[in-house]
């Protein structure tokens, strides 16, 4: 694995404390492992990408970091805490957690969504402005795009302290995509420590700060995202190709 440290272009490189760490992770569904041996740590103020293909492991480990799927072995520790936690438990210490699926109520509004959250509707706004002509109307209504703002904004309202976010991207244009991994940049540049699996390398690679690529469960490329970003297409063509 690359050891060196290199802070992208343009980006001050933050030195705050670890607040994600996983160890010799293992960890799969009915004792099987999906990935092995995974080894990561993301400081406050930081984005790590976690890229591979469909099956790589990359969602096994998110939940592993989450609390929804115990370890088979190694550890996990979310902001300092070794011990075995549930979602629940490290959503009330500080975790934010955007799944593949769109966290969002259909049949609710847009404004009622974001007062179901634990913060302010109005920080959401401050994120995602363009979302408040619309929060009168049912969120079924709304485009794919404007729900993952609303899903991805009614999270950061909350402040968390982790944000742990799951192809957040998947079906939507490349502006919105875009819209949308600014927000989560400015959420890691506001201090939050950020996993992020992206589907979308290149623009992954913009935003994040470090990138682990994985193949059938286990770490096979790693480094800062700015020595990088030069291969993307590379990474993809070899690694997402799968």
């Amino acid at each position: 694995m690359t050891t060196a440290v290199q802070a992208p272009a343009g980006r001050v490189e933050q030195d705050g404390p670890v607040v994600v760490e996983a160890t010799g992770l293992v960890a799969g569904y009915a004792g099987t492992p999906a990935v092995h041996g995974i080894d990561l740590s993301v400081r406050a103020g930081e984005i790590l990408a976690l890229l591979g293909a469909n099956g790589a492991g990359k969602t096994t480990t998110l939940l592993s970091l989450a609390g929804e799927l115990a370890p088979i072995s190694g550890s996990v520790a979310v902001l300092g805490d070794a011990r075995r936690r549930r979602l629940h438990q490290r959503a009330r210490a500080g975790l934010g957690f955007l799944t593949e699926e769109r966290c969002v109520f259909m049949q609710l509004t847009g404004w009622q969504n974001l007062k179901i959250g634990q913060g302010r509707p109005e920080r959401a706004l401050d994120y995602f402005p363009e979302l408040e002509p619309h929060l009168s109307k049912r969120v079924g209504l709304l485009s794919g795009g404007q729900q993952q703002m609303l899903a991805l904004g009614r999270i950061l309202a909350a402040e968390p302290r982790v944000l742990l976010a799951d192809e957040l991207s998947l079906g939507l244009a490349p502006l919105v995509v875009e819209r949308l991994l600014a927000a989560v940049r400015r959420a890691a540049d506001d201090g939050v420590a950020v996993v992020l699996v992206e589907q979308h390398v290149r623009q992954a690679l913009a935003v994040a700060d470090h990138v682990h690529v994985l193949r059938r469960g286990r770490i096979v490329l790693s480094g800062p995202a700015a020595d990088l970003r030069d291969d993307a297409e590379r990474i993809a063509a070899t690694y997402l190709s799968e």
